[in-house]
C-alpha cells in the first residue's frame, strides 16, 4: 500500500492520535474515505468519457495505458522480442579504398 510498511503505518498513527486527538480521529478517518471514493468515481467517470469519445476502437482503453512511461515500455518489449525472432545475420562492412598518397578524403559541404 503506496510502499508504506507496518513500522511506518503506526508512527503515523500515532503521530495522527497526538495531533488530531482519538474523538477527532474516526471523523477525519471517515472524510478520507469519502474523498477516496469521490475521486475514484471521477476517474471512472473520466475513463468512461474518453471511452465514448474515442468510440469502439478504445472500449478497452484504460488510463493506465496512456502513461508514458507505460508506452515506451510496451515499444521496447516488442522491439526486444521482434528481435529475438529475427535471424542474426552478420553485417557485411562495406570495402574500404585506402586513399592514394597525397589524395585527400572525400569532404561534403551540405552534411556539415
Amino acid at each position: 500500500m503506496f510502499g508504506i510498511g507496518l513500522p511506518e503505518f503506526a508512527v503515523i498513527a500515532v503521530v495522527a492520535i497526538m495531533v488530531f486527538g482519538p474523538d477527532k480521529l474516526p471523523e477525519l478517518a471517515r472524510q478520507a474515505g469519502q474523498w477516496a471514493k469521490m475521486a475514484k468515481r471521477m476517474a471512472n467517470q473520466a475513463r468512461d468519457e474518453l471511452r465514448t469519445e474515442l468510440g469502439p476502437d478504445y472500449a478497452d482503453l484504460e488510463l493506465r495505458d496512456l502513461d508514458p512511461r507505460a508506452i515506451v515500455r510496451k515499444h521496447i518489449i516488442e522491439a526486444m522480442n521482434e528481435d529475438d525472432d529475427e535471424e542474426i545475420r552478420p553485417r557485411r562492412q562495406p570495402e574500404t579504398v585506402p586513399l592514394a598518397e597525397g589524395e585527400l578524403p572525400p569532404y561534403d559541404l551540405e552534411a556539415t
